[in-house]
């Protein structure tokens, strides 16, 4: 399975995104939000850098606890993003602004305009999103197909 986000607006405090799976053709999964760009890294207030990714399952910490206990027997384990070169933990989960991200891939099913430097993005219908992409990937990386994802920058050309 072959996912990317495209980014699309960095501003102050967020960028948002597009993501679609690419695997067989290019279709729209959902809205993404994640920090903004920065040139040198600031913990838990910087996305990641671009590039392609392997996803994993991660079964353990606190994500993987609160999730388990939320969505039940849905829940296999955190979307992990990893060997981000600088990072660690990177996942893929719900939230609505910056400040829920702490680098890793908010995903909503609606997004506020992130188009200048005072406004920052949110994304809603999180839990919407995620419970509607979550299996699909989830039932890939559990068959041991190898899932990628690529980030993609068009917010900085």
């Amino acid at each position: 399975m072959k996912l990317e986000v495209l980014r699309v607006s960095s501003q102050k405090d967020s960028t948002n995104g597009l993501l679609f799976d690419v695997t067989d053709e290019r279709k729209f999964l959902c809205y993404t939000l994640e920090d903004e760009y920065r040139e040198d890294k600031v913990k838990h207030e910087t996305r990641i850098p671009e590039g392609t990714y392997k996803i994993t399952l991660r079964k353990v910490g606190g994500f993987h606890s609160k999730y388990a206990t939320k969505y039940g027997a849905m829940h296999k384990g955190m979307l992990w993003v990893r060997d981000v070169p600088g990072f660690e933990y990177i996942l893929i989960h719900t939230g609505n602004t910056d400040e829920h991200t702490s680098g890793c891939l908010l995903v909503g099913d609606t997004q506020q305009q992130n188009v200048t430097k005072s406004k920052s993005g949110f994304i809603g219908a999180s839990v919407d999103a995620y419970k509607r992409i979550y299996p699909s990937i989830a039932e890939a990386v559990e068959r041991g197909d190898e899932v990628e994802i690529s980030y993609i920058d068009y917010d900085t050309v």
